[in-house]
């Protein structure tokens, strides 16, 4: 059972390990990125930041089995760095019901959509995407934020904001 997917350039980290897990339940972490998944030290510091009682596993993007993960009764936050990442997932078998926009950080050709979320026009066309095929979309960094929806993000990147 898998509760939310994440995108969060920053991965596992205190908004994450304070906010979105006890909110969820989350017994169960799942990072699907290649440069954690390769580096002894990332994955060392991650499986230091949450409670003992969180499972924590590290795995390179595409050799998550996704597809077990939402058979599995555990309740699971997969945390994603890119929405890329999120559609080569979902066409691995990721089981996406929701999908939450957390952090993804500015670069040339992003614009802002909120405090913490830039998107590029690219970038929004995959959630339109991952939409279409049933997720719930949301921008927002933690779960006490307002939730914006994919109709807003389209219309704040349409205003320039």
């Amino acid at each position: 059972m898998i509760v939310l997917v994440r995108v969060d350039n920053r991965l596992i980290h205190g908004q994450v390990v304070e906010t979105w897990l006890p909110h969820l339940k989350a017994a169960r972490v799942v990072v699907a990125d290649d440069q954690a998944a390769a580096d002894p030290l990332i994955r060392a510091a991650m499986g230091l930041a949450v409670l003992k009682s969180t499972e924590v596993l590290i795995r390179p993007l595409l050799e998550v089995d996704y597809p077990a993960l939402g058979e599995d009764p555990v309740r699971t936050l997969v945390l994603i760095r890119e929405v890329a990442g999120v559609v080569a997932a979902r066409e691995k078998g990721l089981p996406l019901q929701r999908l939450n926009v957390g952090n993804v950080h500015f670069s040339v050709g992003r614009a802002k959509v909120s405090p913490s979320v830039f998107l590029s026009p690219g970038e929004v066309d995959q959630l339109k995407m991952l939409a279409q095929s049933g997720a719930e979309v949301e921008v927002r960094a933690v779960p006490a934020d307002r939730a914006i929806g994919l109709t807003e993000v389209q219309a704040r990147l349409g205003k320039g904001a």
